[in-house]
């Protein structure tokens, strides 16, 4: 794109590019880069500069990243690259500072992760579930406000329900997108809750190794992957969630940290 811009933050470096017609656009995101760094070097920094690009419309932006039907998407984010659509053409009257700024954290927590965890070769193959990626991106963006509530979701995650957000994400995705991050915001926040941010950390470290998610996910945790979804499954269930709000201390799932 004829428009490139260097930007070094607490977080990484940048490289922001966009169309020289739509400079309203990518000043907005310019300053989002710049004004959420220091929550993303929450979980460390950045082993390689992140490309954003700006694109000036949704049509284009599906076209960038290959997924057509899904009207709710604003950005897609990769290893080292973010796709943003242009925050001019959301709606009338463009995005707000702040939708972008929450936005672009929750993206570049994706990059991150996948840095912290893999190499440009092997992210892909790490086998990391939905909810992990999209609840740490979700709750480091703090949009547990967005997500609906935990009654909500036990009734779709209730035994014998046709769809469960959480074992079935990859195929609600598209449809259901809402349902599927509520599910993540929740299962991440309650990882986070029980074992802490370095648990988090040493998943990530684990992988970044050379195991896949499962394997790392137990020898940080301490429990299968699949053990801790039956924990958190019955914690929705069960309203597990009612006596761990009560517990001194403990924060409600869904609150912004």
């Amino acid at each position: 794109m004829p428009s490139r811009e260097e930007l070094r933050t607490a977080a990484g470096t940048f490289l922001l590019e966009n169309e020289p017609f739509d400079a309203d656009g990518a000043k907005v995101v310019r300053t989002a880069l710049q004004q959420v760094s220091e929550k993303l070097a929450r979980w460390g920094t950045l082993r390689e500069p992140v490309r954003v690009l700006v694109l000036p419309d949704h049509e284009s932006l599906e076209k960038a990243v290959d997924k057509s039907g899904y009207s709710w998407l604003r950005a897609w984010a990769r290893y080292d690259e973010v796709f943003v659509q242009s925050p001019s053409s959301w709606w009338v009257g463009g995005a707000s500072q702040a939708q972008v700024d929450e936005l672009l954290l929750h993206e570049l927590t994706h990059c991150l992760m996948y840095q912290l965890a893999a190499t440009a070769s092997t992210w892909p193959y790490k086998g990391i579930p939905i909810w992990f990626r999209e609840g740490m991106a979700s709750v480091t963006a703090a949009q547990g406000y967005r997500r609906g509530s935990l009654p909500e979701l036990a009734q779709l995650m209730r035994p014998g329900a046709d769809q469960d957000p959480l074992r079935d994400a990859a195929r609600l995705y598209q449809d259901n997108a809402e349902e599927v991050y509520s599910a993540a915001h929740y299962a991440f926040h309650f990882l986070e809750q029980r074992y802490g941010d370095g648990a988090i950390r040493r998943v990530l470290s684990a992988m970044a190794a050379g195991r896949r998610f499962d394997q790392a996910f137990e020898l940080a945790i301490g429990i299968s992957r699949i053990e801790f979804e039956q924990e958190f499954r019955l914690y929705v269930v069960m309203d597990g969630w009612r006596s761990f709000l009560e517990a001194p201390g403990q924060c409600r799932a869904g609150d912004q940290t």
